[in-house]
């Protein structure tokens, strides 16, 4: 499980938060380096006593200081290229879940199925069980099954809001109007946490996304008592 209290970023559970993780890894040494470079030249301006006035121009050291940016530069921006594609890429999902935000909840259509559909309101405080988050946990989590391609078509009734859950690296912003679509693939069973990421009223820190992952086999049953229920 993603523990949201946690500090920096939440554990990968998908192959593209894995990617985003990479390269804010590859970045973050991109810019370690940098900083300690100028901190050096810094420091020996600051500290030699070697002057020449006759020095005006150095054409050798211009090129340099244009060309050597120039290539961190595309080594930040290929990689962060190919990770924006990955994001955008939907191919051939095995089920599509539409979830529609509302002031302050969110509902849920399992659109492969006929009867599926469900609202999911945060769990108040004094019913809270055991090892359940406070202004996290749901009444009705949102239950994919692991490893399967899932897109989500995110819409909302009423304001702006943004279906978010980090751990996943998915955040698609829900329009009032619009229908706009993110994909994800949970590689692990487990239960990840999410927040509206749009200021959408009185209530918005009180509207949070919880998503179950389980076995196939698992899922189906769920499905099957779920449309039994309704």
């Amino acid at each position: 499980m993603a523990y949201p209290s946690q500090l920096g970023f939440q554990d990968a559970t998908s192959p593209l938060m894995e990617e985003l993780l990479h390269f804010h890894d590859h970045a973050l040494m991109v810019v370690l380096l940098i900083s300690v470079l100028v901190l050096y030249i810094i420091m020996v301006m600051v500290t030699t006593t070697l002057t020449d006035k006759l020095i005006l121009d150095s054409q050798l050291v211009e090129t340099i200081w244009t060309i050597f940016p120039a290539f961190i530069l595309a080594a930040i921006a290929l990689p962060s290229l190919r990770v924006l594609y990955l994001m955008d890429e939907i191919d051939s999902p095995h089920l599509t879940i539409k979830t529609v935000g509302h002031q302050w909840y969110w509902s849920y259509e399992y659109t492969d199925y006929e009867d599926l559909n469900f609202d999911s309101y945060m769990t108040p405080t004094q019913d809270l069980a055991p090892g359940q988050f406070r202004l996290l946990d749901v009444d009705f989590r949102m239950v994919v099954p692991t490893e399967t391609p899932i897109r989500v078509l995110i819409t909302a009734e009423d304001v702006l809001h943004s279906w978010a859950v980090p751990s996943l690296g998915v955040k698609t912003d829900a329009i009032p109007g619009r229908l706009n679509q993110t994909t994800f693939l949970v590689n692990r069973p487990g239960v990840f946490y999410g927040q509206c990421s749009e200021i959408c009223g009185a209530n918005h820190s009180f509207m949070p996304i919880v998503i179950e992952s389980i076995p196939l086999p698992y899922f189906k049953n769920w499905t099957y008592l779920m449309m039994e229920d309704e």
